[in-house]
């Protein structure tokens, strides 16, 4: 008779969830991984193919929590909600969000675009938009994204301190001025993306 599996592919897909959440992706490692839930690296290998297709468990895994957490509603707007959830995902958890929206542990393309089409299907709905372009609409995301990055980092290293109505007045504001005023108008959000990064 075989003898039954006593580390699973769930047990080892939590633990190096829990690894990111806790160390980043930094200690992403099956010796770290198997040391956390006391057992050798060979389990790892029986369920997964390799580092990589662990690593991708773990990246869908926090994609599907994101998806998850934008879905909270704090005001009336779906895109300011969106927004304060980033913030609130950055100051509660911010090894995760420094992995995967500053130090590019998951691949800057595919977090952005994961992110910049969650913003988009808010955005639509908005009656103010409805004759902007789309590389307008990915502007007005492109410009709230920049508030909102900068409220996140500036809360959680402790900077500076305001309420989510500060932050609903500032961000209402900032996307006001970005529909209103076309602003980065000429230039595409991916060419500001890429300028930022020659920087």
């Amino acid at each position: 008779m075989a003898r039954k599996k006593t580390i699973t592919r769930d047990h080892i897909l939590n633990a190096a969830y829990n690894l990111v959440i806790a160390e980043d992706f930094k200690k992403f490692t099956a010796r770290n991984i198997a040391a956390s839930m006391g057992c050798s690296t060979q389990p790892i290998y029986l369920e997964f193919a390799n580092m990589a297709d662990l690593r991708q468990a773990v990246v869908d895994r926090i994609k599907s929590e994101l998806t998850e957490r934008f879905q909270r509603t704090y005001t009336d707007d779906p895109l300011i909600d969106m927004a304060l959830t980033y913030i609130d995902f950055a100051i509660e958890n911010n090894s995760l969000y420094q992995s995967v929206f500053v130090e590019d542990h998951l691949g800057v393309d595919d977090m952005r675009q994961f992110a910049m089409s969650a913003a988009l299907k808010r955005l639509n709905k908005y009656d103010s938009v409805k004759q902007l372009t789309e590389s307008q609409k990915n502007n007005v995301i492109t410009g709230a994204w920049i508030v909102a990055t900068g409220i996140a980092d500036l809360m959680s290293a402790g900077f500076i301190h305001i309420s989510h109505a500060q932050m609903i007045e500032i961000l209402q504001s900032v996307l006001k001025d970005f529909i209103e005023n076309k602003r980065f108008d000429g230039a595409d959000s991916d060419n500001i993306i890429s300028m930022a990064r020659a920087n």
